[in-house]
């Protein structure tokens, strides 16, 4: 890891599970090996095609907030092999909980690309219907996800089932009440939930060395949560360390915790400044670790990284881009009086009264289509 203001001071601690280097160089690890050796060329150039289209919704919604078409976006720039590597270990009937940051593990689920939009654009309180897709939507609540998922474990063990919870979070949720409790609760009952951290670096503006002294995958173990601590570039080893966690849970062996050592590349949000605070060297020493680099020099090692390969990509992110872009432009704006919609489950006479009120203060104003035919005929 590269030396920089963020970093952790402590000891070096455990290495890092890595089976592909910023080099593109596939490097053995007996330990892993086996928990991705189904992974041939096809599905190589399929993560590689996974990576390159998440980046580019990213740079497109980033687009579309500096256009004034998204209120806010959070970039995951340069995390996209920690989401991509996790989200294609799930199973379909496992279940995620993520932060607002996860929209590359929405995309791997399926979640129609204008449905990631929705919040941003702030037309509608949340973006897709949870259960089909198995992923709740995003939690803005730093780490309450954690609680939602070991909440959601203990209920599949309830069940007899063998699917898993996973629950996405960053550095800076660790330091969140809510992700100790949940741990506490997941240890206690040994509940099939893996803990997946990405450390980015910065919580906002902090760096990960002032919220924690040790290495974040370390503090797991003190809950008596086993934790792995991976290369969060190496979509391949991200894929490994996760399916061994999905494993381990569904063999009744309780949470996992991941820390997937990533570095944020972008901003927080759309709303922050990193070089207020970033020293520009680190995101330099940063940039030469690429997740996609990463894997279209292994490509490019075993001769796979063709000319049409890279066209087949591109029109792909394309597409996507397009297909996204239209979806946000296009998305129509919600009726007033839907604000009250599915707030309760049962019928409520305070809300009611409310909608009441706000129904004849929209009466007011007159019927709109009349007063545009009326300013027409003028």
């Amino acid at each position: 890891m590269p030396a920089g203001n963020s970093e952790n001071p402590a000891g070096p601690g455990r290495n890092l599970i890595q089976l592909i280097t910023p080099s593109g160089e596939r490097i053995s690890h007996p330990e892993f090996d086996p928990w991705v050796q189904d992974i041939a060329d096809e599905q190589l150039t399929s993560l590689y095609e996974d990576l390159t289209v998440i980046r580019r919704i990213d740079v497109e919604a980033t687009a579309l907030q500096r256009q004034g078409e998204l209120g806010l976006w959070p970039p995951l720039l340069g995390q996209e092999a920690a989401q991509v590597g996790s989200a294609r270990a799930l199973r379909d009937d496992d279940f995620v909980f993520s932060s607002y940051r996860e929209n590359g593990v929405a995309y791997c689920r399926g979640v129609d690309l204008a449905d990631i939009l929705r919040v941003w654009r702030g037309t509608a309180a949340s973006g897709w219907d949870p259960y089909t897709v198995n992923m709740a939507t995003p939690q803005i609540i730093i780490g309450a996800q954690t609680l939602h998922a070991t909440g959601y474990a203990m209920g599949i063990q309830n069940d007899g089932a063998d699917s898993v919870a996973v629950t996405y979070f960053g550095d800076g949720a660790t330091s969140e009440g809510d992700v100790n409790e949940a741990m506490v609760f997941a240890a206690s009952f040994q509940v099939p939930v893996v803990f997946f951290c990405s450390n980015n670096h910065w919580a906002i503006s902090e760096p990960v060395r002032l919220q924690s002294h040790v290495q974040l995958a370390d503090r797991a173990t003190g809950f008596g949560i086993p934790s792995l601590r991976v290369d969060g570039n190496d979509v391949l080893a991200v894929m490994a360390a996760t399916r061994v966690a999905l494993d381990r849970a569904r063999h009744g062996g309780g949470p996992t915790f991941i820390e997937a050592v990533t570095y944020r590349m972008g901003p927080h949000t759309t709303a922050d400044d990193p070089t207020r605070y970033r020293d520009a060297n680190e995101l330099e020493d940063w940039a030469a670790k690429d997740p996609i680099s990463r894997i279209k020099a292994l490509l490019d090692r075993k001769g796979l990284l063709t000319d049409q390969l890279q066209q087949q990509v591109r029109d792909k992110a394309d597409a996507v881009a397009r297909e996204l872009r239209a979806g946000c432009i296009n998305m129509p704006d919600p009726e007033p009086l839907e604000v009250f919609k599915h707030v309760y489950s049962s019928p409520n006479s305070w809300l009611d009264r409310q909608q009441d009120h706000y129904t004849r203060y929209l009466a007011s104003f007159g019927d709109p289509a009349e007063a545009t035919a009326e300013e027409g005929a003028r």
